[in-house]
C-alpha cells in the first residue's frame, strides 16, 4: 500500500465540500485558555487580534482546512464554539 500524503499536510490540502458541520467561535465567551489549538487535529485554530467583551484575544479557524471534527467545541469547557451545518 502506499501513502499518497504526508503526515501533517493538511494546511497545504484545502477542505472540499465533503464537511458536514464546521464550528462557529463565539468570540465574547472565550477566555484565550488556548484549548482548542491544542486538540485541533488539523492545526487550523489561532488567536485572532480582536479583544473581545472580556478584555482577551479570542481564538477562530481558518475554514478552508478545517475538517469539521467537532474536538474543538466538544474540548471547551467555556461553551465558546459551537457546531453549526455547513451549508456550502
Amino acid at each position: 500500500m502506499e501513502i499518497t500524503t504526508k503526515p501533517s499536510t493538511t494546511i497545504i490540502n484545502k477542505t472540499g465540500s465533503w464537511r458536514t458541520n464546521r464550528p462557529k467561535f463565539i468570540y465574547d465567551k472565550c477566555p484565550a485558555c488556548a484549548i482548542c489549538p491544542r486538540v485541533c487535529p488539523e492545526g487550523v485554530i489561532y488567536q485572532t487580534n480582536q479583544i473581545n467583551t472580556l478584555g482577551k484575544l479570542p481564538y477562530d479557524c481558518d475554514l478552508d482546512y478545517c475538517k469539521g471534527c467537532g474536538l474543538c467545541a466538544q474540548e471547551c469547557p467555556f461553551k465558546a464554539i459551537e457546531m453549526e451545518l455547513d451549508e456550502k
